[in-house]
């Protein structure tokens, strides 16, 4: 019964740690409501003193806490190509001849030959070659938040871009890890340096609904 009691009472603690570290979110409105919900519960810090100005030129300004903005350099590029041939080939013969058989092979005609009646003979081969080669490149600057620090001190960053214009949406989400030592001075990291990084970048709108293709041709395409 104890047991009972303290699972129930543990409930809301869990169900609130299972929100704070949801997956990230591909909805812009998403993402930028869960920013401001931990930036307004986060308290004020002390009152700036105005003799400590100088204290400021020396100060580390990297980011470090969480929604501490960081800007990230994205520059991927990846490429991959691969060739595959393979060839089989198969023979095989056979024959079948009566040389003698009670005397009956003596009466067939001359062009027959007894001893090779019948001949069976069979070849199979296959040639196959293939290729493929896919290339892409994603250059881009994105200025993502620290979600959250973790116990080792690595910065789990969650950043989304979205341009719209006459109803044509550009979204770039990005989310990865970084060390606070590949921060750069300038609050900048490359995107080479994130671990667990995942690059999403699609648009919603017309000219991506004229770009695909219609339910009549997707059900050709299926079909045939």
């Amino acid at each position: 019964m104890l047991l009972v009691c303290l699972l129930i009472a543990a409930a809301p603690a869990l169900v609130s740690t299972q929100k704070a570290k949801a997956a990230p979110s591909d909805n812009y409105d998403a993402l930028i409501a869960r920013y401001l919900d931990t930036a307004r519960s986060q308290a004020a810090g002390p009152p700036a003193d105005p003799a400590g100005w100088m204290n400021g030129l020396m100060a580390d300004l990297r980011a470090r806490h969480v929604n501490d903005l960081v800007t990230i350099n994205v520059a991927e590029s990846m490429a991959a190509s691969g060739t595959a041939d393979s060839s089989l080939s198969k023979s095989s013969g056979a024959e079948i001849g009566v040389p003698s058989l009670f005397g009956i092979e003596k009466k067939l005609p001359s062009f027959v030959t007894p001893e090779s009646l019948a001949a069976v003979k069979a070849e199979t081969g296959f040639t196959g070659a293939g290729a493929t080669t896919r290339a892409g490149t994603l250059s881009a600057i994105i200025t993502a938040r620290v979600s959250e620090v973790l116990p080792n001190g690595d910065l789990l960053l969650e950043g989304v871009r979205e341009i719209e214009i006459n109803g044509d949406r550009q979204i770039v989400v990005l989310t990865g890890v970084a060390r606070v030592a590949d921060v750069g001075p300038g609050n900048v990291v490359s995107s080479a340096a994130l671990g667990q990084l995942r690059i999403r970048y699609f648009g919603r709108g017309l000219i991506k609904d004229s770009l695909s293709p219609g339910w009549l041709v997707r059900l050709l395409n299926k079909v045939f």
